[in-house]
């Protein structure tokens, strides 16, 4: 069995893995000729200037007084240049945004967790296509830049990780420190005469990354007075910054100026989904090249932002994030980044209708490159019969479009060239596509097949080692044919061949070669699956069906949960009726009144706000005071009992009140502390890392007693979790703990009901690793109910009080007790452990309804792992590649939620198992001192 599971983690693992080849892959490719523009360019050099997680509603909108917050960008929107929104991509993430601005191109999802400093992957940018680059901002973002640039010309001037402090008094420092330092740069080029006349050369970019809004609106929200101060404060520094350049340029009229975002932010201060609060970013620019405001009397957006802003008579013109880099190489006559897959907004563009349309042709060539090398990549993998090109784009095509074009520019016809550029530029991006996902039916339909050969194998294994559903020992066992291994043997040489000779990854011989070995075991087992068939058989017809729809109802709702939290709602409040339907309710009344009324209170919790909610401290008090009454009332009984270990454990218990006494003192003094500006006070700091420690050792140092480990499991779990706390999510592991409680004992119930063993009192079970195999029975059809039960917990603990999509909908307040610098490892490590803790209070619950159940713990975890496969199958069919990058984000999250926690199941149960049975003793101290 343990070989079983072995191979069974490596067999998720695969298909966990599978989905990064087949969605994750990165679209970059390589060996394409750089293209440029034969025209003089309108600018000498480029100001970008990005105020991070800058919303564009917060920027253009007035205040309550009908004032702009950023007088001098208005101005410049309604005097001097064009402006827009910028539409981002999903991950609405800093590293994928800055990516799309200055190299034009969306990195893949997985990208984000490679790192924000690091450049895991080369491609080209505008920095690097520059003469020269200076940047000033965070260490986070400016790196990655240079350390992709070819030869030594981007330069960068960073402060100190450790200035992004969420819980600083005055985040727009962060600001400050970039304006002083360009301003003291240029001061400094006077007096350099290098300097100087590298800083007059063309081709010139300077960045200005300025992140104290972006950390402004994670400390205090965007509705917050410190974030809209510090776009007045960004404004101020901008006109200054523009004042300077002016005054050093001698006026030339040789300088561009982008203002924009590389995300937004949501009302509840994060980002990472699609939210339009998220996705939509200010553009404003001004300068040499660039179009002025053009009055209009109507517009094509049908929004009512223009309304609410106050610039519905002013031209609005709307972009792609990536079409901010070749819109920034027009403008300084740099060959366009050669992954870019934006396109020139020429709208933006004051330059003559020649210069557009040899923009838009040098766009549309440097697209079409990328088209042209990703096929002959795609065309020499693949065997020339297999191989289907592009249809819509063919070599004919590309020269028929092409002729046309250079056709109408020796005509003077420019606007029909800047027409077929964009006609061009948008069937080589869906060629782009094509090509890029060419493999993904092909892995799709083995990783598929290798999933249901799994789910097969693993449901056999059940019937036929764990089970009395087939049982005939008279009947003699018939070996496998050596003719069925013969014939996997020579499908898998075939498959092999098939690879090799298309030059294809060692991944892919993983995926297509797997389903193999599995679905040979299956057929193995064809005595059990004609022993199956004939049982099934006799099985009565209604029943038989009534037991499928029930489990496919069921599948169908936790599938349902993850697009809709009100399922989870509608499943607890059926599970609230099963004791009126078993006929518990006449054996064990008290018990099925609280099962019922616990199943209802946690019903609540999924209809609750899962985001945007304020912090309300007085609800993580009133959840601690909560826990110190439960556990007064176990000291109480403990006390009563007069056991042997009464001292200790009151020793361990007193602990555990302590750490839930400190915990809501710091909880309450680092809010009180941040909300005055004075940072996170270093006490505090040290105290909450001490709790998190001893959270995994205290509860070991209690009895192994059932109940009693269960209640010091709780009480040092919730101690953390307090911590982790911002509002009502501090009740939820206490209503869910209670809930589990009550759990054990109906399942106990229900044994007894059923005439399987007798009752046992819970109080006299202890866990123990030890445990006599003899006592477990077979698996029944009422297991698969409490296997269900416990994918159930699972899934309501997951989304009980977040959307797990994604991690936008984690309060980064939520981690103020323990740091406030910017860590976005360890800051996700600990947002990470605070959705652990309700899994790991469900899993030890499921210790002991295994135990007081007389049940293997492999049996039942095989039908968890049945139901869990059969769900990551169900959002395998529903992974998307088209609408909204919103739905394609959701729907491949889901599928790697549900297999992450097929894969973390096995880790969370030997947690459990370690918090339950193992015991550690205090040497060295005669019992009557402990107290």
């Amino acid at each position: 069995m343990l070989l079983f599971f072995a191979l069974g983690l490596l067999i998720h693992f695969v298909f966990f893995a599978s989905i990064f080849d087949i969605y994750f892959t990165s679209p970059l490719v390589h060996g394409m000729t750089p293209q440029i523009t034969p025209l003089p360019p309108p600018a000498k050099r480029l100001v970008l200037i990005v105020a991070d997680g800058l919303r564009a509603d917060t920027l253009y909108e007035l205040d309550e007084n009908g004032n702009t917050r950023a007088p001098f960008i208005r101005n410049i929107i309604m005097h001097e240049g064009s402006w827009g929104i910028s539409h981002t991509r999903v991950p609405t993430e800093s590293r994928p945004g800055h990516v799309a601005l200055i190299a034009g191109f969306y990195e893949d999802v997985s990208a984000v967790a490679k790192g924000w400093k690091e450049n895991p992957v080369e491609f080209d940018s505008l920095f690097n296509e520059s003469k020269y680059t200076w940047s000033w901002g965070s260490p986070d973002i400016l790196p990655m830049f240079a350390k992709g640039a070819s030869g030594d010309h981007v330069y960068t001037y960073s402060y100190n990780a450790e200035r992004e402090d969420f819980g600083s008094q005055d985040a727009t420092k962060l600001d400050s420190w970039v304006f002083d330092n360009v301003k003291d740069f240029f001061h400094a080029a006077r007096k350099n005469q290098t300097l100087f006349s590298k800083v007059n050369e063309e081709k010139t970019v300077f960045f200005l990354h300025l992140l104290g809004i972006d950390t402004n609106g994670h400390a205090h929200r965007p509705s917050s007075r410190e974030y809209k101060d510090n776009i007045k404060k960004v404004d101020d520094g901008v006109k200054e910054i523009v004042s300077m350049f002016k005054h050093f340029y001698g006026n030339d009229g040789k300088t561009a100026f982008i203002f924009t975002s590389d995300h937004g932010m949501t009302a509840w201060g994060s980002h990472g989904a699609g939210h339009p609060s998220e996705t939509l970013t200010p553009l404003v620019t001004w300068g040499a090249g660039i179009k002025y405001p053009q009055k209009v009397s109507a517009q094509q957006f049908n929004d009512e932002f223009l309304k609410e802003w106050r610039l519905e008579n002013w031209k609005r013109r709307d972009v792609n994030q990536a079409d901010i880099a070749p819109l920034m190489a027009s403008l300084i006559g740099v060959p366009f980044p050669l992954n870019s897959v934006g396109t020139l907004p020429v709208d933006y563009l004051n330059n003559t209708d020649l210069f557009k349309a040899e923009s838009m042709l040098t766009n549309a060539l440097q697209i079409l490159e990328q088209f042209k090398v990703k096929m002959t990549q795609k065309k020499e993998a693949t065997l020339p019969f297999l191989f289907t090109p592009f249809k819509l784009l063919s070599e004919s095509e590309q020269l028929n479009i092409l002729r046309k074009a250079r056709s109408f520019m020796k005509q003077k016809q420019f606007a029909e060239v800047v027409y077929l550029c964009k006609k061009l530029i948008d069937c080589a991006l869906k060629g782009l596509s094509y090509y890029h996902t060419y493999d993904r039916f092909f892995l799709g339909i083995s990783v598929v097949i290798g999933f249901v050969g799994w789910i097969s194998y693993a449901s056999l294994l059940i019937i036929k080692s764990h089970s009395n559903f087939i049982r005939d020992v008279s009947k003699p066992v018939k070996k496998p044919n050596h003719l069925l291994a013969s014939s996997f043997v020579a499908i898998g040489v075939l498959v092999i061949f098939f690879l090799l000779i298309q030059a294809c990854p060692w991944t892919y011989y993983v995926y297509c070669l797997l389903p193999v070995p599995i679905w040979y075991a299956v057929l193995r087992e064809f005595q059990v699956i004609q022993d199956l068939v004939t049982s099934l058989l006799t099985f009565p017809l209604s029943q038989l069906v009534g037991y499928l729809f029930i489990f496919t109802l069921g599948i169908e709702v936790l599938v349902l949960s993850f697009f809709h939290r009100y399922m989870l709602t509608a499943g607890l409040t059926a599970f609230a009726t099963w004791p009126f339907f078993t006929h518990l309710w006449t054996r064990a009344k008290i018990t099925s009144f609280c099962w019922t009324f616990f199943s209802l209170l946690l019903a609540v919790f999924p209809l609750m706000p899962v985001v945007g909610r304020k912090p309300d401290i007085s609800l993580v008090m009133s959840a601690g005071l909560l826990v110190l009454l439960l556990s007064l009332f176990v000291v109480i009984s403990l006390i009563k009992r007069k056991t042997n270990l009464v001292e200790e454990e009151l020793l361990v218990y007193l602990l555990q009140m302590l750490s839930i006494v400190l915990s809501m003192y710091v909880v309450y003094s680092t809010h009180s502390s941040l909300f005055k500006k004075q940072g996170l006070p270093l006490p505090n700091q040290i105290v909450s890392w001490a709790i998190l420690a001893s959270s995994f050792v205290v509860p070991l140092l209690s009895s192994t007693a059932l109940i009693q480990r269960l209640c010091s499991i709780l009480l040092s779990l919730m101690a953390t979790y307090l911590l982790l706390s911002t509002g009502y999510e501090a009740l939820f592991p206490l209503v869910l703990s209670f809930l589990m409680f009550f759990w054990i004992h109906m399942e106990q119930e229900t044994l007894q009901q059923s005439g399987v063993s007798c009752k046992r009192q819970l109080n006299s079970i202890q866990f123990s690793y030890n445990t006599d195999i003899a006592q477990f029975r077979q698996l029944h059809l009422d297991d698969i109910r409490r296997a269900f039960f416990l994918v159930f917990f699972l899934v309501t603990a997951f989304f009980g009080t977040g959307n797990i999509a994604s991690i936008n909908s984690f309060d980064l307040a939520s981690v103020y007790c323990f740091l406030t610098v910017f860590n976005p490892f360890m800051m996700g490590a600990l947002m990470m452990w605070k959705i652990l803790i309700p899994f790991l209070l469900v899993m030890c619950a499921f210790e002991a309804v295994q135990l007081t159940t007389q049940l293997s713990s492999k049996s039942l975890f095989l039908i968890v792992l049945i139901i869990s496969d059969i769900m990551a199958l169900h959002f395998f069919f529903l992974v998307k590649d088209y609408g909204s990058w919103l739905d394609i984000g959701t729907s491949i999250s889901h599928y790697v939620i549900v297999m992450s926690m097929t894969i973390f199941l096995v880790f969370l149960n030997g947690l459990a198992q370690l918090l339950t049975t193992k015991k550690l003793t205090l040497y060295g101290k005669p019992k009557s001192h402990l107290v």
